[in-house]
């Protein structure tokens, strides 16, 4: 058919029409999770301050897991591992190995195209040390008449805020799959200096899961913010109708929880007898404990993020309208 025919092509479409959906309500969803969890995990750490600090049960059951466990010399737990405790202590402390971390975690992120995302996790450890010694300074500690209590506040944990602060902040610039894979092995790491800070009498129970809870409560603040920035999608948004049929992503997940769970086992079984053998009943039960929640608070908000990507904005290119063409007739045609 020519050019010059009168046939009637119809009304030319609405370019904007075709525009994709926005991924903003998504990002939104996400947004408000993490800020609900961060909301829960503040609370938890509200409410861990209002017990062990402010109440008598809360001074009592410090004391009854670390007798005298106060900072500075001599309130040490009575065990062979006090010296590598201060000696974990002290590398961790050096200010060349956090400056190191730290930036090992803008190297991550540059390199991961997450520069933004290393900057934010920077800033949150540096907001973790800062908010927990500003805690410290301020926070008063009841004077209940309990045998080897002080007046001395130690909540929370420095120590303890600032590895779990490090830890989340590799969190936020390595790819979802490396996430998982870190985990697990970097919960056991915090650990072991939540313990080291028990063991050689630096802070109480209390102290190191408040440092925790701190610093998990920052992550999902910091990860809330930079998932609206980006427009990530929430855990099974967007899920087409074979979401959850793929058996290799479940075998996958399978795989990584039986790993984590292999290395957890591991732990538990080198390190359990000669913690047993070498510590007091109170001091297992505030280490196994310490522990165990500190896996338990990585492990989730670490599942919350899955989703998450952090790479940068993601910038949705819309088609231009192609041109118009004019028949003879007066008629408009789409090519």
């Amino acid at each position: 058919m020519s050019l010059g025919s009168s046939y009637h092509l119809g009304p030319a479409p609405d370019p904007r029409s075709a525009r994709p959906l926005s991924p903003v309500p998504s990002a939104a969803s996400l947004g408000r999770l993490l800020l609900g969890a961060a909301l829960a995990f503040l609370l938890a750490l509200g409410l861990t301050c209002a017990v062990f600090v402010r109440t008598y049960p809360g001074q009592w059951l410090d004391g009854l897991l670390l007798p005298r466990a106060e900072r500075g010399g001599g309130y040490e737990q009575q065990t062979v591992l006090v010296g590598p405790s201060k000696t974990v202590l002290a590398a961790f402390g050096s200010p060349t190995l956090l400056a190191v971390l730290l930036g090992a975690v803008l190297l991550v992120g540059l390199l991961n195209r997450r520069l933004l995302a290393g900057l934010v996790g920077v800033g949150m450890v540096v907001c973790a040390v800062v908010a927990a010694g500003a805690v410290k300074s301020v926070l008063p500690r009841s004077d209940f008449p309990i045998g080897s209590s002080t007046t001395h506040n130690s909540f929370p944990s420095g120590h303890v805020a600032a590895a779990t602060a490090l830890l989340l902040a590799f969190m936020l610039v390595l790819p979802g799959w490396a996430r998982r894979w870190l985990a697990v092995p970097g919960a056991v790491g915090v650990s072991v200096i939540a313990s080291a800070t028990m063991i050689a009498g630096w802070h109480r129970f209390s102290d190191t899961l408040g440092g925790v809870l701190l610093s998990v409560a920052l992550f999902c603040l910091a990860a809330a913010a930079l998932a609206g920035w980006r427009g990530d999608a929430d855990p099974g948004a967007g899920a087409g109708p074979h979401a959850g049929t793929d058996s290799g992503a479940a075998w996958r997940r399978l795989t990584e929880g039986a790993v984590g769970l292999v290395v957890l086992l591991w732990a538990l079984l080198v390190a359990g007898p000669g913690l047993a053998a070498s510590v007091q009943r109170g001091t297992l039960v505030a280490i196994v404990a310490a522990s165990g929640l500190t896996v338990l608070s990585v492990v989730s908000v670490v599942f919350l993020v899955r989703s998450a990507d952090f790479a940068g904005p993601r910038r949705v290119r819309q088609r231009a309208p192609r041109p118009a063409a004019t028949i003879r007739d007066g008629t408009t045609a789409w090519r």
